[in-house]
């Protein structure tokens, strides 16, 4: 560890997406704390798993005291370039159907964690001239069926991305990224009974395929590691050009 000098905290660390971050940036030369709900993966050189429920982190200052302690107890000789609030749940249903546990759990996990996150590292973030980069989603601007929490929750971070640039004028730097569909196992876990879904929804993409989890790590780093401050507040997509396509009903099969 005294062979590092920077330091990011990546939330979500365990999933697809998580995982190919914490490869980026421990390639890149971080020290890597990855922030997991259940049993981490095995660890590696340079890389620290802490264990934690992001969603008691919202609603317990005692437990919330006691993670943020034992994640400085890792990075308190080094400088915190990044906090990147990966991590989210993504629960689906109709309006009928969600209930308020359903939406207290989507909105503290993907809204208000990143929010009390970014605000328990603020000194450290500052004192190094780090950033904080929140993972949104495409679902932030584009959403379908049964989507109504979790689009509602990304929108809202976005929104959040925006307000806390403003605050922190000239303190922390604050951006985020909205992915379209990105190929990892939790993706096509949820095609197991319609793969041929699965290859529609790549050939939707006007790229072609599905988003690669490592181009969007190395995408992540580099609005990290950009130098100057200028980019700040800005919610970039990551989309495979998805954005800019208009679904006709009549033409376009549903996936």
């Amino acid at each position: 560890m005294n062979t590092y000098e920077k330091a990011v905290i990546i939330t979500g660390a365990a999933g697809g997406i998580g995982q190919a971050l914490v490869t980026e940036f421990s390639a890149a030369g971080y020290y890597v704390i990855g922030i997991v709900h259940k049993a981490a993966p095995l660890p590696t050189f340079g890389v620290q798993y802490v264990t934690c429920d992001l969603e008691l982190t919202v609603q317990n200052n005692v437990y919330a005291s006691k993670i943020f302690d034992q994640v400085r107890s890792h990075i308190s000789k080094l400088y915190l370039k990044a906090l990147i609030n990966n991590a989210a749940v993504q629960i689906l249903g109709e309006v009928k159907n969600l209930t308020k546990k359903d939406w207290k759990r989507t909105l503290d996990v993907n809204l208000l964690a990143p929010f009390f996150w970014t605000q328990a590292f603020l000194p450290e973030l500052e004192s190094a001239q780090g950033c904080v980069l929140n993972m949104s989603s495409i679902h932030a601007r584009l959403t379908k069926h049964s989507f109504c929490a979790y689009a509602t929750s990304k929108a809202a971070l976005s929104g959040m991305t925006r307000a806390l640039a403003v605050d922190l004028r000239g303190r922390v730097r604050v951006n985020a990224i909205e992915p379209a569909a990105i190929d990892t196992d939790m993706l096509r876990a949820g095609f197991e009974d319609n793969p041929n879904g699965l290859q529609q929804l790549a050939a939707y993409h006007p790229s072609g395929a599905l988003g690669n989890p490592h181009d969007l790590a190395n995408f992540a780093r580099s609005v990290v590691e950009l130098n100057g401050g200028f980019l700040n507040g800005a919610v970039l997509g990551f989309d495979g050009g998805i954005s800019g396509c208009l679904s006709d009903p009549d033409t376009i099969k549903t996936y």
